[in-house]
Parts: C-alpha cells; structure tokens; sequence
C-alpha cells in the first residue's frame, strides 16, 4: 500500500511538471493516474479541476512573464467557452461514457508527445474570430462534462491552424484551462462535489511539480524522456478506460 501511494504521488508530480512546462494545468494526465488508481469518477472530475487551477495558474505567470501571452487571440476562446463549460459542468454523464470519452481524449496527448515534438508554425494566420467562438463552445462544453480544462484539445488546434508558437500556445492555453476549470468547478458546485481526504496532499504535490515544471518550461529544458514517460501512462489509463470497462 505504501509502494502505491508513492507512486501515485511520484506520477503526479511529473505530470504536474511536463504539463505545466507546455502550459497545461494537466487534468487528462491526474483523470489517467486516478482512473489507473481506481478513483472513483465521481471524485475524479473535481479533484482534476482543482488540481488545474493551482498548475494553470502557477503556468500561466510564468509564460505571462515571458511575453508569450497573445489577449487577442484568448478571449474569444473564453468568451464561449466559460458559460458552456460552466454548462457542462452540471451535466451528469453515464459512468461508462464518461470513461470511454476520457479514454478517447487522453490519445489526444498521447498522439502530441510521440509524434509532434517540434510543431511551432513557420507562417503564421490571423485568427478567425467567428471559428475561435465555434471551436471555444465545444471546447467549454466537453471539459466541463468530463473534468477537464480544454488545453490538450486547444493547443493543437493553435498550432495546426498557425495562429501561434509553442510558446503563445502555452500562455493561452495556461490562461484558457483556468477559466475553464473554475466555470467546469462552479457547475459542480450546483450539484454537489466530492473530494478525496488526500485532496490537501494532492494539491500540494501538484502546486510543486507545477512550479518546478513552468520555471523549467521557459527555458530550453530537455524534456523528451519524461514526456515519453507521460505518454505511456496517459497511453495505458486510455487502454484501461477504453477496453476494460463494460
């Protein structure tokens, strides 16, 4: 029982680390280590969120300082995103769909880490206000329902469209998991919320690894090892939630 509850805690702090080094508060990453650890679903939604909050936020300054941070380009995202999120936050999802759709989502970083290390656009595009508000709704909607923030699902989309670098993505997504998760936190809060007695420790480990993994990510850190580590864990709790479940 000790062994386990060092390596939860050892993996949560890694995942705090690398996704806060890329500017993502991490809630697929804590959702995969806690449907691995048998978590109930029911606990797995708002202690991910909250867990977002304290990682996104300590991301965010971080990448803020840096002069990364592009308001233009955020706030329509945020605009459609916060009510939906807030929206899908009250909504009540079968158990086995949540995990199926969790499972579905956690490839999302999987697929980045392995396959799209390098992805800073060479020609950048103007954003289209109209497609941020459409992609912004679905976005809000679906981390809301699931537990998310929306950063994993975000940052692609700004890359593959060239509206930002690595960098700019970062800050924006750090900037959109929070709002998100406060607004996915506020609709779980009309329905009551339940959380782990290890919350507390939870937090802390996680506000470390956030810090440690932010301060790293302004700098040319070598983080292919670690990343790689992550992706097999998120590669197995999406296995776990997609094809072991009934």
């Amino acid at each position: 029982m000790q062994a386990e509850i060092l390596l939860f805690f050892s993996l949560l702090f890694i995942v705090a680390f690398l996704y806060s080094s890329v500017g993502h508060g991490g809630a697929s990453g804590y959702l995969a280590l806690m449907a691995i650890f048998a978590i109930s679903p029911l606990v797995m939604k708002p202690t991910a969120l909250l867990l977002n909050l304290f990682v996104s936020s300590v991301s965010f300054i971080q990448f803020y300082r840096g002069g990364h941070f592009k308001w233009k380009t955020f706030w329509p995202f945020a605009l459609a995103s916060i009510p939906l999120s807030f929206v899908g936050g009250t909504m009540a999802i079968d158990s086995n769909i949540y995990k199926k759709i969790l499972g579905a989502l956690l490839l999302i970083p999987v697929i980045r880490f392995f396959f799209f290390k390098n992805t800073d656009p060479k020609d950048f595009k103007h954003p289209n206000f109209a497609l941020s508000l459409l992609i912004g709704g679905i976005i809000g909607l679906l981390s809301g329902m699931i537990g998310i923030g929306g950063g994993i699902i975000l940052s692609p989309i700004l890359l593959l469209l060239k509206w930002t670098d690595q960098k700019q993505t970062a800050a924006i997504s750090a900037a959109f998991i929070f709002v998100n998760s406060v607004a996915g936190l506020g609709g779980q809060l009309v329905k009551g919320i339940n959380f782990n007695s290890d919350m507390i420790a939870y937090v802390i480990v996680a506000f470390i690894g956030g810090l440690c993994g932010a301060y790293f990510g302004a700098l040319k850190f070598p983080q292919t090892i670690l990343k790689n580590v992550l992706a097999c864990v998120l590669a197995l709790a999406a296995y776990k939630l997609l094809f072991t479940y009934a």
